[in-house]
């Protein structure tokens, strides 16, 4: 089949693929990118490609980080003196991903520029196959190990010729470019030290063997950040499943804050392929500009906690830092390498920098009586000693039930400090009235014992940056003229954990107090 008749099959199921879209609540087909490249799938089988892929070496000054003005010539020595190569320095290698313009990405130059100023010895050495990377993308997906067996021919080259250690070695790859990175690793005579996958590339590579796509085997330390996985929509630009030993999981891996998704389909819709650059570029490249973001605001790194699920994060249980649990994001994560993979989550801003703080509350709500779920609206306001965030939402996973402990998770975007004071607003929803919604915080403000109505003693918190942990309770319980506003403040309690258990004989007089002490009117916080 002819170019421009390929050509013309991707845009026309390409548009009809995204034209599907109603809305973004709403899930599309298991994977829009699979449908439309499965055509072309077909059409590629016979497709022999006898032109060897071609990858070039460029190494960037931090005067110059986006102009390639030196050439790295495997078999040629000396292009390595005229180029200023330092065998005892860090060694970057930057590898971009798919191109339909076959230029380098505005990304480029600010990468280079940022690891630059992290490292001013190192050597940055930009990785250009825009040749084979400018072409459809299973073509592309196609060539991206030919282009790995190059790039590790000339890593074995380097290696040789100047006796660096490959520990020193750092693969940095975008998209198509981080497969291109796992190829590369998995066919070097010894292992480089580390591989950093940014948003590898989700279609073609998906559910794959480890040998066909980025793993944990091809360097000693391989970390992945996931900014556009598969979401509500089932639309997959980046890979969803775990592919190196850490995995790290912005904002759950799927839509990052300040990206508008809506506007991505449409252009996807209305353009066709010359659109998608512009449509997912905002949350693809999260990951680069991420990455960018450790190596400027080396004192702000964002932290991420590793957790069994992204619904388990959102709720506020994964905020422990104990027995390597949590883990810098980007450039100066620890290396942890353990028999199974790691899967880490954490929050961002909209923009650099990205870091947010992430708190954990506990909240029990008692009641003498048991009461259906509700699903009022939250919100808290945090005062500390740097300053204050105030009506912050808190997402309700589930219904509110009585005599049940709720976590959540609650963010702020800026270090307010210790936190001193927290304001509890519980505000009216459709199924609730005023009068009800005055009984329950009237029962919370006077702390009756014998009313039915919900009420909140104490709120625990948790700071997963600081690791602190603080237990909240009411200003002032005898307080008159209640309202929806609830204020608490630091009180003398603790953090419960569990007790040990201790075997011991129960007299009569034990059991006397024990039911006695089960009376009292204080809610019961779980650990």
């Amino acid at each position: 089949m002819r170019t421009w008749q390929a050509r013309f099959l991707f845009f026309a199921v390409l548009n009809a693929a995204v034209q599907c879209v109603t809305s973004l609540e709403e899930e599309l087909s298991d994977s829009i990118l699979g449908n439309f490249l499965d055509p072309l799938k077909d059409l590629l089988e016979n497709n022999h490609d006898s032109n060897t892929a071609i990858a070039k070496f460029f190494l960037r000054k931090p005067s110059y980080p986006d102009n390639d003005l030196c050439y790295l010539i495997p078999g040629k020595p000396e292009s390595l003196t005229a180029c200023g190569f330092n065998s005892t320095a860090k060694t970057f290698m930057v590898i971009h991903g798919w191109t339909l313009s076959g230029m380098f990405e505005s990304w480029m130059p600010k990468l280079v520029s940022a690891l630059h100023e992290r490292k001013r010895m190192a050597n940055i050495i930009v990785v250009d196959w825009l040749g084979s990377a400018q072409n459809h993308y299973v073509i592309a997906a196609q060539k991206t190990q030919a282009v790995g067996q190059e790039v590790a021919r000339f890593i074995d080259w380097i290696e040789e010729t100047t006796n660096i250690p490959l520990d020193n070695i750092h693969l940095i790859g975008y998209s198509l470019g981080a497969h291109v990175a796992g190829f590369a690793g998995s066919h070097t005579t010894n292992k480089v030290g580390r591989i950093t996958g940014l948003d590898p590339a989700g279609p073609v590579f998906e559910g794959k063997h480890a040998h066909r796509r980025l793993s944990p085997d091809d360097a000693h330390f391989v970390d992945v950040l996931h900014t556009f996985t598969r979401g509500s929509l089932g639309l997959s630009i980046g890979i969803k499943q775990p592919v190196g030993h850490v995995d790290i999981y912005p904002n759950g891996g799927s839509f990052q804050p300040g990206c508008n998704l809506r506007g991505a389909l449409e252009k996807i819709a209305n353009f066709g392929i010359f659109a998608i650059t512009d449509a997912v570029k905002c949350e693809h490249e999260r990951s680069i500009h991420l990455f960018i973001d450790s190596l400027l605001n080396e004192q702000e790194v964002a932290k991420a906690y590793r957790c069994g699920s992204s619904d388990m994060f959102d709720r506020g249980m994964c905020l422990s830092c104990r027995k390597s649990r949590c883990n810098a994001v980007g450039y100066d994560m620890s290396k942890v390498r353990r028999a199974r993979n790691v899967q880490m989550y954490t929050k961002t801003r909209a923009s650099m920098p990205f870091r947010v703080y992430h708190y954990q509350l506990k909240i029990h709500f008692s009641s003498k009586v048991n009461t259906s779920q509700m699903e009022p609206s939250l919100t808290v306001s945090l005062f500390g000693t740097n300053g204050e965030a105030e009506n912050l939402e808190l997402q309700l996973k589930e219904g509110i039930v009585s005599n049940k402990t709720h976590s959540f998770l609650l963010v702020t975007e800026k270090d307010i400090g210790d936190p001193l004071m927290l304001k509890f607003r519980w505000t009216e929803t459709n199924s609730w009235s005023a009068s009800s919604l005055l009984k329950i915080v009237s029962s919370w403000w006077s702390g009756d014992s014998n009313s039915s109505n919900m009420e909140i003693h104490k709120i625990r918190i948790r700071a997963g940056e600081t690791q602190q942990k603080m237990v909240f309770c009411l200003k002032d319980p005898n307080a008159p003229n209640p309202t929806p506003e609830v204020t608490f403040v630091k009180c003398k309690g603790t953090w419960r954990t569990k007790p040990r258990q201790i075997p011991q004989k129960i007299s009569q007089k034990n059991k006397s107090q024990r039911k006695h002490a089960a009376e009292l009117p204080l809610a019961h916080f779980s650990r």
